[in-house]
């Protein structure tokens, strides 16, 4: 088990979207057997998802969380114990005892979509967490809108280190409650590309205020406890339409490490505001590569059978 603590001087860093490092302990029969600093370079707040997953990290102890760096931790699998303060390692300590409970979403101010602007720098991260940079690539031909990435803390939220209010977008008796569900999620040609029940641990989060995409959490912000419902969603109400513009093509001499990049491998590019975003490798030749940064699940159909398993009032 590895456990991941937003890192800073030995506390626990209080902006999950700002911290600038993470301590990663090595968790085997209960007890801390090894420790490191792992740090997050210019990762945007849901970038870093993507930055813990590669570092295989199981669980993460935080202080403020958004709903959007939410719903990519639990995309990644990654336990989410927000709400956490004081030492890092006496976090983990009462953690494994049993004594650390999440707040949930606790910082509600980051948007939903983020755009990844025009003329990145094409610097990425392998599957082994080393990142290399390329400034000055030339390979500008994401969408022409400015990176709106900028929304964390900005001397309004407190340190999101306490609750606040969160907007509700789905009225339901759910609504603005903590609520845990199992899930299994469905192609239309029945193929499964998620399911909590394969990772032996319930998707909790807020219903009603878009952690979720829209129809899964139209859908659980008015089950009952013990409901099972199976729905579908088109496109619209799931990751969205494919979107073309978010496909670029990149002369490998361009980006430092490319040459050894296979198809269907995810990795992270860097903007010019030093945002990291993930993209998938989807083609290769001999002198260019081709990055797709459309979720992967865009332009599809999906399919979900839900139970509601607990609402916490």
């Amino acid at each position: 088990m590895k456990i991941a603590v937003t890192y800073d001087n030995g506390q626990v860093f209080q902006h999950f979207g700002k911290t600038k490092e993470f301590k990663l302990y090595t968790v085997e029969d209960g007890k801390i057997t090894a420790s490191e600093i792992l740090g997050s370079g210019s990762a945007g707040h849901e970038a870093l998802a993507g930055v813990l997953k590669d570092a295989e990290v199981d669980t993460l102890i935080c202080g403020g969380l958004g709903g959007g760096a939410q719903a990519a931790l639990a995309e990644m699998g990654i336990k989410v114990i927000s709400g956490a303060t004081g030492n890092t390692d006496k976090a983990v300590e009462e953690f494994l005892a049993g004594n650390l409970v999440s707040q949930g979403v606790n910082c509600d101010h980051h948007g939903e979509d983020h755009h990844h602007g025009e003329g990145h720098h094409c610097g990425h991260h392998d599957h082994n967490g080393e990142s290399e940079e390329a400034s000055g690539c030339g390979c500008g031909h994401h969408d022409e809108e400015s990176c709106d990435c900028g929304d964390d803390c900005e001397g309004d939220c407190g340190g999101c280190g306490g609750s606040r209010e969160m907007s509700i977008i789905y009225e339901g008796k759910n609504a603005g409650k903590s609520v845990s569900v199992h899930y299994t999620g469905t192609l239309d040609d029945g193929s499964k590309f998620d399911s909590s029940y394969d990772r032996n641990q319930p998707l909790s989060f807020v219903a009603g205020v878009g952690m979720m995409i829209p129809g899964f959490d139209k859908v659980v912000v008015d089950m009952e406890v013990g409901e099972s419902k199976s729905i579908h969603i088109e496109p619209a109400d799931a990751y969205g339409e494919y979107n073309e513009k978010k496909v670029l093509v990149a002369n490998i001499s361009e980006v430092p490490g490319s040459e050894n990049l296979q198809i269907g491998q995810d990795i992270m590019l860097m903007n010019d505001m030093g945002m990291r975003f993930p993209v998938t490798v989807t083609e290769k030749t001999s002198e260019t590569v081709t990055f797709d940064g459309n979720h992967r699940l865009a332009g599809k159909a999906l399919n979900f059978d839900i139970t509601l398993l607990e609402v916490a009032e």
